[in-house]
């Protein structure tokens, strides 16, 4: 079974020649094995792919003869039961004697990127791409983002070569609630970047972005979204990184996996018991009996009432109780008695 050019460029069956070019240009850059020295020979092979699937795909006669016979069809071999597969065996090169010739990969990239991209004598008719972050970029929700320009090199032989520099990660940080944390939600980000086109010139291109937040999930967790930076001549575009912000709750404070709640009782309370109620931040209600003679510094633990451990599914940390005991601001002499009398202290005649 032949190739499909068109899954392998990414594109539809609709798909314009702007739609191939901008394909193309992403792929290529991924795949160039000038940019895959670790994987140098799979990049190579997915490299000549995608060149020949734009060589195809992009060349109005190819396309046509593809579209109908498939790549046996640009080879001069129609499926068999094909209406042209009489012409083949009466020694036909194909549809209207159609001969195809590939193109070397490296033509078609230089023809598309100009000069030397990645600083290689070998490539030396390619375009340098580069990525720049500079603020202008927008986040739904976050308004600009800024990072500082950095780059990255790798050795190379000539001392007037060099890759195209990639700038450092853009991160903007995404709030969420202690809820969001406790039970995992999706946010979707709507992000607005600067592209190149395939005639040279910038344009602004919208997406929106889906991030499922994991249960347990702590401040400073990182979501990279590779390549989704602005893009600019001479740079790679930059990976957009979100980094987990918890937003402050009015009842608890995150520590590690367990939470912390302070909560203030009345004397009596504290000395004669009672019950403490919460909700919980997946929507419990939470009643909590006190029979301990709650004194200063006195914390209750309630075992795995806490956030959810990301990487235990299934278990949790604790809920903290820290209690403020709230001390009567003036008592009667009847009080002071009555008091005196139930702890077994003594009377003062006086009072």
């Amino acid at each position: 079974m032949g190739a499909d050019y068109y899954n392998i460029l990414k594109v539809n069956r609709n798909a314009t020649d702007d739609d191939l070019k901008k394909s193309y240009r992403r792929l290529a850059m991924r795949w160039h094995p000038d940019k895959n020295p670790s994987n140098k020979k799979e990049a190579e092979a997915k490299f000549k792919q995608i060149s020949e699937a734009y060589d195809v795909l992009s060349d109005s006669q190819k396309r046509a003869i593809y579209d109908q016979y498939g790549e046996e069809g640009l080879k001069g071999m129609p499926p068999p039961g094909s209406q042209s597969a009489a012409s083949f065996s009466n020694g036909s090169r194909g549809p209207s004697n159609f001969q195809f010739n590939p193109r070397d990969a490296d033509d078609i990239f230089a023809e598309l990127f100009g000069n030397n991209p990645f600083g290689f004598e070998a490539m030396g008719r390619a375009k340098s791409m580069r990525f720049q972050t500079d603020g202008a970029g927008t986040f739904g929700g976050f308004g600009g983002v800024s990072s500082a320009n950095q780059s990255y090199t790798e050795g190379v032989s000539s001392a007037s070569s060099s890759h195209p520099r990639k700038a450092a990660p853009v991160e903007t940080k995404l709030p969420c609630s202690l809820e969001e944390l406790y039970t995992g939600s999706t946010k979707k980000m709507k992000i607005s970047r600067n592209i190149m086109q395939a005639n040279g010139r910038s344009a602004t291109e919208t997406e929106i972005l889906t991030i499922d937040i994991k249960p347990g999930w702590k401040k400073g967790t990182k979501i990279t979204f590779p390549d989704k930076g602005n893009e600019a001549a001479n740079q790679l575009p930059a990976d957009l990184v979100f980094v987990i912000d918890e937003k402050p709750h009015e009842v608890y404070k995150r520590d590690g996996n367990d939470l912390i709640a302070h909560h203030k009782i009345s004397l009596v309370d504290a000395l004669a018991g009672g019950t403490v109620n919460f909700k919980t931040l997946d929507g419990r209600d939470l009643a909590i009996s006190l029979t301990d003679v709650v004194t200063p510094g006195y914390e209750l633990v309630i075992a795995k009432e806490g956030m959810p451990i990301a990487r235990e599914p299934g278990n949790k940390g604790n809920l903290r109780i820290k209690f403020d005991v709230k001390f009567p601001s003036r008592l009667s002499a009847e009080q002071r008695t009555g008091i005196r009398q139930i702890l077994g202290g003594r009377v003062d005649p006086l009072l």
